[in-house]
């Protein structure tokens, strides 16, 4: 695997590539963003992975200082799954100046988790857009856990023509439903006990909504509420339409989507599960 940490040196080795795919991520990689790598290949000849923790989609109450940089234990990894390359720039690379030009989503940017992250998806926008032109792929994957972050991407690569095709990953679960994720380092063995009651709870709403249950509201406010009486700090539980997280205008849509995200302990947990009425999933 070749290592690379600035930006003439990255599209320098990407010259003579073809069937370019690639995979960003922030590092401090677990099973989830390995089966990303896994799949990669499958879509193309070069498969190509980003580290770089983006300060410009954390707030001022997020994780950023302390967000877990594991470099070496990462390359190892990306070795042993089959990466070609590794695009690991500092923040001096990748933002030589300050960043005054950004990607400004729509209003689905302020709702859900922008909602309680002021300013993410905007900086989750700008900094894949960055990437985007400097690794040029034909295809780019993203884990469906992030669903919001998924959404965003997809419909901001249509909207600015870009030739790339989204690929969104299915979420890479413990044997016990726990979405895996970076931030399950932050919980106490007594709170990652209990923190697969998230995935319960979204998996019920999708149970309850095929089994003909339309009464969306009461869904969503008995699953916040199972939640904070087990010590939770719910920041919502929704159920939205897929295609552009609007709540449902009407009790027969066909594809749905349940999201929630909370705080255990100092974890901030996000999980979805998509619902589809036809019977498929």
């Amino acid at each position: 695997m070749q290592i690379y940490s600035t930006i003439p040196e990255m599209r320098t080795a990407l010259k003579s590539r073809e069937g370019i795919v690639f995979v960003p991520t922030m590092g401090n990689l677990h099973a989830g963003h390995i089966a990303l790598m896994t799949r990669a290949r499958s879509h193309g000849q070069t498969v190509v992975v980003s580290i770089f923790v983006n300060r410009l989609q954390f707030g001022p109450n997020d994780d950023f200082d302390r967000y877990p940089r594991t470099f070496a234990a990462d390359c190892a990894q990306l070795e042993a799954a089959g990466v070609d390359l590794l695009f690991a720039p500092g923040e001096t690379d990748l933002y030589p100046e300050a960043q005054q030009y950004h990607v400004d989503p729509p209003e689905i940017q302020h709702q859900l988790d922008g909602h309680f992250r002021p300013g993410h998806f905007r900086g989750v926008a700008t900094v894949v857009l960055k990437l985007f032109n400097i690794v040029q792929p034909q295809v780019a994957l993203f884990g469906k856990k992030d669903y919001q972050q998924l959404m965003v991407l997809r419909n901001m690569t249509r909207q600015l023509a870009l030739p790339i095709d989204i690929v969104g990953s299915e979420t890479v679960r413990a044997d016990d439903g726990l979405a895996l994720s970076s931030r399950n380092a932050y919980l106490s063995p007594a709170e990652r006990a209990e923190a697969p009651r998230l995935y319960r709870l979204l998996d019920g709403m999708r149970r309850a909504v095929r089994a003909g249950e339309r009464d969306f509201a009461r869904l969503e406010r008995e699953a916040a509420a199972e939640l904070d009486r087990h010590g939770w700090k719910t920041d919502y539980v929704a159920l939205r339409r897929q295609a552009d997280l609007q709540p449902p205008e009407h009790a027969e849509e066909r594809s749905l989507v349940a999201l929630g995200a909370s705080r255990l302990g100092t974890a901030r947990l996000i999980d979805n599960v998509e619902i589809e009425l036809d019977g498929s999933r």
